[in-house]
């Protein structure tokens, strides 16, 4: 979608892009003036392939101020972007034939990544009614012999549901009872968290050891071209993802990991402020979601999506132009109100939309203005 709409804006039309996962906020001064000096300093050699020892010293510091978490620089492998994490430790762990326990909806790399290692992708829908979230009991009737590891995400993409300490739990009591299944947490919108404090999994000591934390800069920092991302694992699965990153494309850019601990060692400042506008932008997105009819959305925790359900436009028609899908309704908004979406079916849920609200307040109104009247011409 987000191809389509820069192929319209190369034609001269206004497309307004709520497509894509990324924060319009520039990266902060202190942290490109760290990475301008590293340029100066001669940080321009190959890395270590688990990162620099300042920068996983870095990353051991944030888990222990934000997360409560202890953890070593054994512990820490960094990536070029928080994907090359999760390939990393879905390679590393999943073998053919393993099962893959994904609740819907989830990021789309996460089922394409279990396929490429040969494993089973199995998935536990999250309705809208359950807050896109699901239950102990859900996932305790899909485990079979065969699962090897959980993958979700919390804050999510593309729902916005957010898991509490309470909801994890449960969680950690059931897999408590199945040693031999690891847990992947994409903690990557850990920071934009409209509801309180985050929360991971990790934090229950039963499964410290299984547990494999993904996250990175890209939308804490407003650096998603940097490209850096890392886990923290137990020492031998880190060690394992080291080996698989080493024969794939070595260490990350050394610019980045320099710009990086700044980034993670000093004020978090600029990120609040940044989570203080998508909190505002978030009212404002579902109050205009609110006055289109047929558009039924529940309200995003964290991240800086909205994922409303739009089945009530299937089977409607403009003249020639039908709507049997979200494929078919996203097409038409890009086409008729020139704003870019993204269709549900690549998140495990067809009969949901993605919307995006990384976006200027400007921007936002004028798209919602303009999917409202598009829409309307529907019947």
């Amino acid at each position: 979608m987000a191809k389509l709409g820069r192929e319209l804006r190369a034609k001269g039309v206004d497309v307004i892009d709520l497509s894509l996962g990324e924060p319009d906020f520039n990266t902060p001064a202190h942290i490109k003036e760290a990475a301008i000096k590293a340029i100066h300093d001669n940080w321009t050699h190959y890395t270590p392939v688990a990162g620099f020892p300042d920068l996983r010293e870095a990353i051991c510091t944030k888990f222990k101020r934000d997360n409560g978490l202890e953890f070593k620089p054994e512990n820490i492998v960094v990536s070029t972007g928080a994907k090359q994490s999760l390939a990393n430790a879905v390679l590393a762990l999943v073998d053919e034939g393993d099962e893959v326990i994904i609740p819907t909806p989830f990021w789309v790399t996460y089922s394409e990544l279990v396929k490429i290692a040969k494993g089973k992708v199995v998935l536990i829908p999250g309705t809208r009614e359950q807050g896109f979230k699901i239950t102990a009991e859900q996932l305790e009737s899909a485990i079979s012999p065969r699962t090897k590891m959980l993958m979700f995400s919390s804050p999510c993409n593309p729902s916005g549901a957010v898991y509490s300490k309470e909801e994890l739990e449960s969680f950690a009591t059931v897999l408590k009872k199945y040693p031999g299944i690891y847990i992947l947490s994409d903690e990557i919108y850990e920071y934009i968290n409209f509801v309180g404090t985050h929360e991971t999994i990790a934090q229950f000591d039963k499964l410290r050891e299984r547990v494999i934390i993904v996250n990175g800069l890209s939308k804490g920092f407003a650096m998603t071209g940097w490209r850096l991302g890392y886990i923290a694992a137990d020492a031998s699965i880190a060690k394992a993802c080291e080996k698989v990153q080493g024969q794939f494309t070595s260490g990350a850019n050394s610019i980045t990991q320099k710009a990086a601990v700044t980034a993670l060692t000093s004020d978090l400042r600029p990120t609040l402020e940044m989570v203080t506008e998508f909190s505002r932008r978030r009212t404002r997105v579902l109050e205009l979601v609110k006055t289109i009819p047929g558009m039924n959305s529940s309200t995003p925790e964290g991240a800086f999506y909205i994922f409303p359900d739009v089945r009530e436009y299937f089977g409607k028609t403009n003249g020639s132009i039908a709507i049997g899908n979200a494929g078919d309704f996203c097409m038409y908004l890009l086409n008729e109100a020139h704003v870019s979406s993204v269709m549900g079916d690549a998140f495990g849920e067809p009969t949901c939309v993605r919307f995006s609200f990384a976006n200027s307040m400007e921007n936002i109104e004028e798209g919602f203005n303009r999917i409202k009247a598009a829409l309307a011409k529907l019947s």
